[in-house]
């Protein structure tokens, strides 16, 4: 297939084109910049210029692919980051490649995550966003683009652990990581028994690819690789290697300490894969979280 893929030199984005190009697939990237252009080339990709604020070139991307893979998200974790307006520009994108598809049946995956499902409860990829929840702004996206099954589009969501791990990782463990060496300790909100979903880089590239090569019309998919790692062990991991204390704070605490990753970093959200596994035949293979933190690369200077 002639694949069109938004943020294909993210680091989730240049896995999924390294996995297609392997299996075959013709891939042409959208790039903001020289640099990001460059790298789509060197990897044996064709480039589109553009970004998720130009509809008419996403479109023009879209009608020119046999499929549509969308992974590009504006991420800004400073202080003053526009989640909503981030949030905005991800369904208009939706939209916008839906819209290009549409009566088609060509696949169109774009890219969610299970941290937006109903905390305190082991999820399925049946669930979907409560409406009164932090992350149902983002799940509009996501619903959007299943929808699209009801107008000739084979789409699917594919929602990726809080933690996709892999060397290059500066997603939020490489967040905790660096508040660790800041704050002098490595901590958990209360008794850290919290569950994040993780999976590793290259377990959710092939999903991805997968996914565009099968995935039955308006399913909801999870990179889920660890169902639930305890939060604990993560920081327990992170201070060992950084030779500092490992600590409780409540969740008052959070938001000071960790910034704006708190929301996340309390959050118990352990998710199932076994739909997932079941329709596209995917089985995770690559290293667990804690395996992959204990290889030091995360640490290094």
């Amino acid at each position: 297939m002639r694949v069109f893929v938004t943020g294909a030199t993210g680091f989730i984005g240049s896995a999924v084109v390294r996995e297609l190009l392997d299996a075959g697939h013709q891939v042409t990237g959208l790039a903001r910049s020289d640099a990001s252009a460059e790298a789509l080339r060197a990897a044996g990709a064709e480039v589109r210029r553009g970004d998720l604020t130009d509809p008419a070139g996403l479109a023009e991307g879209a009608a020119a692919a046999d499929a549509v893979a969308h992974l590009a998200f504006i991420h800004d974790f400073s202080g003053t980051y526009d989640f909503a307006g981030a949030c905005a520009t991800d369904l208009r994108a939706v939209e916008v490649i839906g819209a290009a598809l549409e009566g088609s049946d060509r696949p169109f995956v774009m890219s969610s995550g299970t941290a937006l499902l109903q905390p305190g409860r082991f999820s399925t990829e049946e669930d979907t966003a409560p409406p009164e929840s932090f992350g149902a702004v983002r799940a509009r996206s996501e619903d959007a683009a299943v929808a699209l099954a009801d107008r000739g589009v084979r789409s699917a969501a594919v929602r990726f652990s809080p933690t996709v791990h892999d060397r290059g990782d500066k997603g939020f463990v490489s967040m905790l990581i660096a508040t660790a060496r800041e704050k002098g300790f490595a901590a958990y909100v209360g008794d850290g028994a919290n569950r994040w979903p993780a999976v590793h880089r290259t377990d959710a590239a092939r999903l991805v690819r997968l996914a565009l090569e099968s995935a039955p019309a308006g399913t909801r998919l999870h990179a889920v690789g660890e169902e639930g790692v305890p939060f604990r062990a993560i920081a327990a991991v992170i201070g060992r290697h950084l030779d500092v204390p490992v600590r409780s704070i409540t969740a008052e605490e959070a938001p000071a300490h960790f910034g704006w990753p708190a929301h996340v970093v309390g959050l118990d959200v352990p998710a199932s894969n076994a739909l997932t596994r079941k329709w596209l035949g995917w089985e995770p293979t690559g290293p667990g979280l804690i395996e992959d933190l204990e290889e030091g690369h995360y640490f290094s200077a």
